[in-house]
This record gives C-alpha cells, structure tokens and sequence, in this order.
C-alpha cells in the first residue's frame, strides 16, 4: 500500500482501471465458458435457406424462429408458403427428408358490399384505419358485418396484394403469398385463409335475417337455403341465416353460383 501511494496519481488511476477491466475480463470469459449456451448450427444453416420474409404464415415468430423450431422440435420442414417448392426442395435436401409440399393458402375478403352495393349510414371522417372506423358507432357501414373499405389489411399485406376498390378489399391470390396478417387485421374478421385450388366462395359473412341483409346490401345472404340444396356432400351449410363454404371440400357447381337469387355467390 505504501508503494501505491508513493505513485503518480495518473499512474494509480491507470493502475485501478487496469485492474478492474482485468478482473472483469476474466470474469466475462469465465462466463462466456461456463454460462454459455449451445446452439445447433443447424439452425442459422436453415434460416439461411429459408426466404426472410418472416411473415409469420409457418405460425412461428419469424423465419429464425421456424427453423429453431424445425431442429429443436422437429416441426414440419413443409410450412413455408412463400419459400414454395424450391424452399421445401432445399429443407429436404439439407435434412435428408421428404415432405409434400402442402397446398397453398390465399387470403379471401368474404364480402361483396362494395360502395354501390353496400350503403354508408352516416358520414365518416377520422383516421384511414378499420379498426378507427369499427371504434365510431360500430362502423360506417349498413351492414355491420361487411368490409369497411379502409385498407387496414392493403397496408399490412407485406407484398401488394390487396387493393381496395370501391371501398371494398380484394385479394390477388397470384400475388398472396399465405402470410395471414391480413387476418390478424381485419377488426371483423372477415378474412379466411383458404386453399388457393377453392374457387367458389359466399361473398357475404352477415349474421343478421335475411330481411334486415337485404336492406343494408344488395348482394348479402337472405339465408333461403338454395345453395346447399345444390350441392352433393355438403360443401356449402347453413352457418344460421347464412351461407358458409366448407373449404375441406372441393366444390365446383356453376348452379350454385347461377341459382342464387342475390348473386352473393362467386368465383374469385
């Protein structure tokens, strides 16, 4: 101690703070040795291969997460939607797997309530944003389950694919890579994800009595039932006053589309 206190001021200074990194230096690699967490290589070697988006359409965080998931928990390698078959191709090759590659799902706006269709019950003037609108009196809107036209889902949709026209959302499925965060979006849930081979859908998801549809758009479900008596296995049921597609099954019938007294039945 008598010698420290003999030395220059700077040079005890530098001493101490050399001491102190030291230490802590030592204690930092004792932990990076001893603390230190593995992690499978696999898993960085697999984000590689997947496409980045990190869209969330695996039901996983990210890509970084579905490949973790892949090596840890031993997921489906068939997931990746955007990534497709050249994707899937590669998984397979780098795991020493084989998987088919599941069908792809797009997203579908199930309404057709368009501005001429649909009529708007008071004047709206807020934010640009659905779930803003959905907040005043339950929405603009006649219908109180129909598109508010907003765009809320054209602005998540990560790769173009959804324009509103007409104030009403619609879905390219050549452009939808099956992300789902237009689902996730949309405050009335109006957006199913379907598979991209079903081409029939009821543009109509009003929970309402046929009646009271007809007078707040022109083109909703009256509920007359006409349409699941044209098909053989079901494929379209009543959900209540309304007509639901069951997407399970194929379903390619232009009777039902011809024979609906509304026209709320379409090909899209």
């Amino acid at each position: 101690m008598l010698l420290l206190g003999n030395l220059n001021p700077v040079v005890l200074t530098a001493i101490i703070v050399g001491g102190v990194g030291l230490i802590c230096g030592v204690a930092l690699a004792l932990a990076a040795r001893f603390l230190a967490v593995y992690e499978d290589p696999r898993i960085g070697q697999i984000t590689e291969i997947l496409p980045g988006a990190n869209c969330g359409g695996c039901a996983f965080a990210g890509c970084a997460d579905y490949a973790k998931a892949i090596v840890m928990n031993d997921a489906a390698i068939n997931l990746c939607t955007p990534g497709g078959q050249e994707v899937l191709d590669k998984l397979c090759a780098f795991l020493g797997k084989t998987a088919e590659a599941a069908e792809k799902k797009v997203a579908i706006v199930l309404c057709g309530g368009d501005a001429d269709k649909a009529p708007r019950r008071f004047a709206y003037n807020g934010v640009a944003d659905c779930a803003a609108a959905q907040a005043v009196h339950g929405g603009d809107k006649t219908c109180t389950y129909g598109c508010l036209g907003y765009g809320s889902c054209a602005r998540v949709c990560p790769v173009g694919a959804i324009e509103i026209a007409n104030g009403l959302a619609k879905v390219h499925k050549d452009l939808c890579i099956g992300c789902g965060a237009c689902v996730k979006t949309c405050p009335r849930a109006l957006i199913q994800m379907i598979p991209v081979s079903r081409a029939i859908h009821v543009l109509c998801s009003s929970r309402d009595k046929g009646p009271i549809t007809k007078k707040a758009c022109s083109v909703g479900c009256i509920g007359c039932t006409r349409c699941t008596k044209l098909v053989d296995d079901e494929q379209i049921k009543m959900d209540g006053p309304l007509a639901v597609v069951d997407y399970d099954k194929p379903l390619d019938n232009q009777d039902v589309i011809d024979k609906c007294p509304v026209h709320c039945i379409a090909r899209a």
